[in-house]
């Protein structure tokens, strides 16, 4: 018996080839109807025997483009309208709008054997792309995902490209930004006052020079500017760390190829994988004896940043150069990366010396993400080129209905937006601090809503007063929620986990407001699916000079050893030696009379002060450095930790921390070594989240907060932990940095403040 099938289709199913394999699944299959791309995603029809239409249902699922992601699929069946063949016919646009919008990917590598062939007539055409690869998020306009809504609208395909666009056979078929030298984008080299000096393969060549000579040039990429320069040359290192107002942070390196990084870094299998993968992103990778030659990009640092080329031009760029080259963002320090022309024109150019750009506007900024592997595992760092703005799907049905908007945090921003059960991510933003990063958050915000036709019922911000982002939140005419910034962390890594039953969440990280008006960051929270209780934090302690500590590292040392020993920590040898007088005299001012000196449980400060009194770090150049000296100076051997003591006498319980400094300032009066100090307090870290877990006694933990990043503590409080029989979940696709709080926003807007009654029958039971 006849009949026909109509299938809906949503997720990532546009410009992935997802129209192609269904015009040849139903040719193969002699089926009759055709597919489309909608607002929501995609629509098929087909007729033919019902066993059939049952077959081509599972195959479809089976045997979809592996970058492709079904997040649903209706199937009705209805009475046959008569289809004599099967057809792509033009995209429809309806009210609705669900299609998920791809990152955009990597070249594919048989792109990359057609670009280096002399016989194909796209040889070393710097915008090579196919249905499997280039570019999509930095394109697109508005969904569908058709050509007249990206960038490409302007370039009419020549006869050839066409004939490849409409062939449902071809590997270009509705590969919407297909081009070819004769009808696409170009290349165009100019000087840092904006004058032409060269086009096309000229400017390519030119390019190459420029770089050899040891000059910075911008390179227009996927989603932005980046600054390349020759990464063996110390001088234009020097001067790039100059006028980029980058004193000590590492750069970026791309390599010509793996063979090449396999040289001067250790690569395991995992690494591999994610160096190679469609997405591309910077890996950090342990560097061999030979990798010591770029410590001036690297500082102190046992990581290299490493990459590998993934649009055409880079790979035409690196097969002629055939070594590293920094490639970092198109920026000064803290600033959001440049993306549009005239903007790099203004702001690039007392950086660079050249620019090389193209025709081809980029209408979405997307940065290179960062990631590494720890306990096996991919962890990124920052989310962005080949992730975002792919969603999350949520399990909360109860609350599918709501459109939420979610404005993240103050450093390392995105933004979500949740339709339906699907929480947008936006690309890393930045520090909203300066006016650019703000324009781009504002621009996100606008363009996500334009996606999906749709006005947030409210928006979701963090707690803190003064975030740019909570106030963009109450400047808007919606009304507002304010989630708690480590409940936030807890709540994106049970998310991104799919854990539905109870959990202890632990957020550590530098700062956050807390429910009680200090600051925190040494969290334990107990969570169901609505509710939360704040179940532990590490003893506070004062940070003079409030925000200045983060950037001081010893000022978080001096609020620690006031706290132990009072006006006495000052004749320590240890604050003597990193403050003047003068500034000893103001700082005892700010204890004693709790001047500008906020309380606060952070462990990330834990870690600054730690650094400090270990005389790694005193004051930071970027975010974070101190923690991360912290990590790169532990001897791994060790396996020691020092004592500590739970307050379990008063709800939430308090993690008393006096011992572990005590112990290594004995460590060190003792000429213990650093590394084996360093370790030590790692170790203690890892025992009190397993000391506070067996006195709370539920079983499944999740990790969360920026101090997650480090790969020490992280997999010793994993390993501990699995040994002890807990259950850990940690972050994966999504960052444990504030990357990931308004992914916690989104899917968190909802919960509330539980008392611990709420939780003791679960607790005694367990």
């Amino acid at each position: 018996m006849i009949q026909r099938s109509k299938i809906i289709v949503r997720g990532a199913v546009q410009g992935v080839g997802f129209r192609p394999f269904v015009y040849r699944l139903a040719h193969e299959m002699k089926l009759n109807g055709f597919v489309k791309n909608s607002s929501i995603g995609a629509e098929i029809e087909v007729e033919g025997e019902v066993d059939l239409l049952r077959a081509f249902l599972l195959r479809l699922e089976k045997e979809k483009p592996a970058i492709s992601f079904i997040s649903g699929l209706e199937f009705s069946l209805l009475a046959p309208n008569g289809c004599s063949k099967f057809q792509i016919v033009e995209s429809e646009e309806l009210n609705e709008k669900t299609a998920f919008i791809l990152p955009d990917i990597s070249v594919c590598d048989e792109c990359v054997k057609e670009l280096f062939d002399s016989a194909n007539r796209r040889y070393l055409y710097p915008f090579i792309n196919c249905t499997n690869c280039g570019p999509r998020y930095s394109i697109i306009d508005a969904l569908p995902y058709d050509r007249k809504n990206t960038s490409m609208k302007n370039f009419e395909m020549c006869p050839e490209c066409r004939e490849e666009f409409i062939n449902p056979l071809d590997r270009r078929f509705h590969a919407q930004p297909i081009a070819c030298e004769k009808c696409g984008p170009s290349l165009r080299l100019m000087d840092n006052n904006g004058n032409k000096l060269s086009s096309g393969n000229d400017a390519l060549a030119e390019s190459i020079i420029i770089i050899n000579d040891g000059k910075i040039l911008a390179l227009k990429g996927l989603g932005g500017y980046q600054l390349i320069i020759d990464a063996f040359n110390i001088v234009s290192i020097l001067e790039l760390r100059k006028r980029k107002n980058r004193e000590e942070k590492p750069f970026a390196l791309m390599a010509p190829n793996l063979e090449y990084i396999k040289k001067f870094c250790e690569v395991n299998q995992f690494e591999e994988r994610l160096l190679r993968s469609q997405e591309t992103p910077i890996v950090f990778l342990k560097k061999k004896r030979s990798g010591k030659k770029f410590n001036l990009i690297a500082p102190r640092n046992p990581y290299l940043g490493v990459m590998l080329p993934y649009t055409p031009l880079h790979h035409l760029l690196m097969k002629k150069l055939n070594r590293f080259v920094i490639a970092t963002s198109g920026n000064i320090s803290e600033e959001p990366m440049c993306f549009e022309d005239n903007e790099a024109l203004e702001r690039l150019g007392k950086i660079c010396d050249y620019f090389l750009g193209n025709n081809r506007p980029i209408l979405n900024p997307v940065d290179d993400s960062i990631a590494r592997i720890v306990n096996g595992r991919e962890l990124i760092l920052r989310r962005a080129r080949g992730y975002a703005p792919f969603p999350m799907i949520l399990n909360q049905s109860n609350n599918s209905e709501s459109t939420v908007l979610a404005v993240g945090g103050h450093l390392k921003n995105t933004v979500a937006l949740k339709v339906g059960d699907n929480v947008f991510l936006s690309p890393h933003i930045g520090d909203l601090s300066n006016l650019s990063s703000y324009k781009v958050f504002e621009n996100t915000i606008r363009r996500l809503q334009q996606f999906y036709s749709v006005e947030p019922n409210s928006i979701v911000h963090d707690i803190h007063p003064e975030y740019i982002s909570t106030k963009y939140a109450k400047k808007q005419n919606v009304s507002t929620f304010g989630i708690q910034h480590h409940l936030a962390h807890v709540i994106s890594c049970k998310v991104e986990n799919n854990i539905e039953c109870e959990v202890l969440g632990i957020s550590w990280d530098g700062t956050g407001l807390g429910l009680d008006n200090t600051i925190w960051g040494g969290e334990f929270f107990i969570l169901d699916d609505e509710h939360f209780s704040h179940a532990a934090q590490f003893e506070k302690f004062h940070l003079p000079g409030s925000e200045l500590a983060v950037k001081e590292p010893r000022r978080s040392a001096a609020g620690i050893l006031y706290h132990l020993y009072g006006e006495r920590a000052f004749s320590d040898n240890i604050l003597s030696t990193n403050f003047s007088a003068n500034e000893i005299k103001i700082l005892k001012q700010q204890l004693s009379k709790n001047i500008n000196s906020p309380l606060t449980s952070s462990v990330g400060r834990l870690f600054d002060a730690a650094a400090s009194i270990l005389g790694i770090c005193q004051n930071n150049s970027y975010e974070g450095q101190a923690g991360m000296m912290m990590e790169f100076n532990c001897d791994d051997l060790e396996t020691s930790s020092y004592d500590f003591q739970l307050d379990t006498s008063i709800y939430p319980i308090i993690i008393v921390w006096r011992e572990i400094i005590e112990g290594m300032l004995e460590d060190i009066s003792n000429d213990i070594s650093i590394a084996i100090i360093a370790k030590k307090f790692h170790n203690s870290l890892s025992v009190i989240i397993l000391k506070v877990a067996r006195e709370i006694g539920i079983q499944k933990i999740v990790l969360s907060g920026g101090c997650f990043q480090n790969m020490i503590l992280t997999e010793s409080t994993i390993k501990l932990l699995e040994q002890n029989n807990f259950s850990v979940y940690t972050h994966q696709r999504i960052p444990p940095n504030d990357g990931g709080i308004s992914l916690g926003q989104a899917a968190g807007y909802f919960y509330k403040q539980a008392p611990r009654e709420h939780f003791k029958k679960l607790i005694e039971d367990i």
